[in-house]
């Protein structure tokens, strides 16, 4: 199973040919390469269900959709588990591209080819790292659907090939490139709340599910390859009034409830508010020191972290977890209040979400504006633009985009953390250099997991 070797003529070909494009535009910051018929990058999409495409939400595609890629590169494969959802995409694209692509069943046939610059990974949560990695090592850049990771040990495994090979990966966070979100990060780096204290991010609590049974997975979908690197199980399904899927089960869409494969709500909306709040905080290259689980509870018993019962979903539902920081900063990630994150500072706060943002500070800009580039500041230096794009851009002259693996690997740390003393009910204390917990072995085995034989990451 594993295509792991770093084709290094393939690399150096790669990088050169971009960076011949970024100096052949002549664009400082906005290089545009990719606008060109003849230096359009060539896609692959692994992964290819309801995130990718958004058509059960009914969403236009503005946020994590397949459909913002043939703007700047031409998708010429896809690749998915299910049979369904491939073939589905494949006439997808032929619309956008006016091209079918290419159609496969495993995602390494898009690894081992050496005409695919980008791969943009849409899959479940406990594959993310094992397709990156790969792509990165292959000599391809990547788009990766938040959360990144689903341990701890897989960030730093990340960070470590990306840096390696200099490979250009964007996560898909795109409240980095929501300009009410730098907005707010501008007002607090230019002092308008005084010094910042304390962070709250309520993301939603967690569903629950009725018991699921096993039964036999559908026809077009390869049970074994969706699950990879998990643990081998039953397929489990139970049709009914649910979500986008009309079903309870462990695969698509509802496996964000299942610790197996995610982890839960403190990932998955965790990955975009602690994010922000972990950038706003001046946080992105460190970490927590401990985590307080204050109050937690999961729809089914828990033993050694693990969960007793294999039928229903068992990610959190409802919590309040304490991420307290060596300066004093506290950030609390809970389950109730509105969504959205909340800045305090000694002087005032702010309260922004995907619909507003609001707070004195924020009236104030309408008679003392902030000062001339400050949003460009807080966007790495470069022009606002969309996520897409900015990832694009970055491709094209060969710098980090605004949601890089290394920012985001430490924002989603604290998510895992606050996952990890979730399961074990505990508080846990973390050392952010070494990033390691301390004095607690049980905690610190669930900073990585085993991979199933066959399925296992090589760096």
């Amino acid at each position: 199973m594993a295509h792991n070797s770093l084709n290094r003529r393939r690399f150096l070909q790669h990088t050169s040919a971009w960076a011949g494009i970024a100096v052949w535009t002549g664009l400082a910051g906005r290089a545009s390469g990719f606008e060109s018929a003849n230096a359009r990058p060539r896609i692959a999409a692994v992964g290819t269900g309801s995130r990718w495409d958004h058509r059960a939400t009914g969403l236009d595609g503005t946020y994590g959709s397949g459909k913002q890629f043939p703007k700047y590169g031409d998708i010429v494969a896809v690749c998915d588990a299910d049979t369904d959802r491939r073939e589905r995409a494949a006439g997808l694209v032929k619309e956008w591209n006016g091209a079918a692509p290419d159609v496969v069943a495993d995602y390494r046939a898009i690894i081992d080819r050496d005409d695919i610059d980008i791969v943009h990974i849409s899959t479940p949560d406990h594959w993310h790292a094992k397709i990156a990695i790969e792509a990165m090592l292959s000599g391809k850049d990547v788009y990766c659907e938040k959360p990144m990771t689903l341990t701890i040990d897989e960030g730093r495994q990340m960070c470590d090939v990306c840096r390696r090979t200099g490979q250009i990966v964007q996560v898909g966070t795109q409240q980095r490139s929501d300009e009410k979100f730098l907005k707010a990060i501008a007002i607090i780096r230019d002092g308008r709340i005084g010094e910042l204290k304390q962070v709250t991010c309520s993301i939603g609590g967690g569903p629950t599910s009725p018991e699921i049974p096993a039964v036999d997975a559908p026809k077009q979908l390869d049970w074994n390859q969706w699950l990879g690197p998990a643990p081998e199980v039953a397929y489990r399904s139970l049709a009914g009034p649910n979500g986008e899927t009309q079903s309870w089960s462990r695969s698509h869409y509802e496996f964000r409830w299942w610790y197996e494969y995610s982890g839960g709500k403190l990932t998955d909306w965790g990955a975009h508010h602690v994010d922000i709040a972990t950038w706003a905080m001046d946080k992105t290259k460190t970490g927590p020191i401990s985590i307080d689980p204050v109050m937690v509870k999961h729809p089914v018993p828990f033993k050694d972290g693990y969960p007793t019962a294999d039928n229903q979903y068992n990610t959190a539902t409802e919590f309040l977890i304490k991420a307290a920081y060596a300066d004093g900063m506290e950030l609390t990630i809970r389950h109730d209040l509105d969504n959205g994150i909340l800045f305090e500072g000694t002087e005032g706060r702010i309260f922004i979400n995907r619909g507003r943002l609001a707070g004195k500070p924020v009236e104030d800009l309408a008679t003392n504006p902030l000062p001339e580039g400050a949003l460009e500041q807080v966007y790495k230096g470069r022009p606002l633009t969309d996520h897409f794009r900015n990832f694009f851009e970055a491709v094209a002259d060969r710098k980090q985009p605004v949601s890089d693996v290394f920012s985001h690997h430490r924002g989603l740390t604290t998510c895992h953390l606050a996952g990890i003393a979730a399961r074990l009910g505990r508080k846990i204390q973390w050392d952010p250099r070494a990033e390691k917990v301390l004095n607690d072995k049980q905690a610190q085995s669930f900073v990585s997991r085993d991979k199933r034989p066959g399925f296992e990451i090589e760096t």
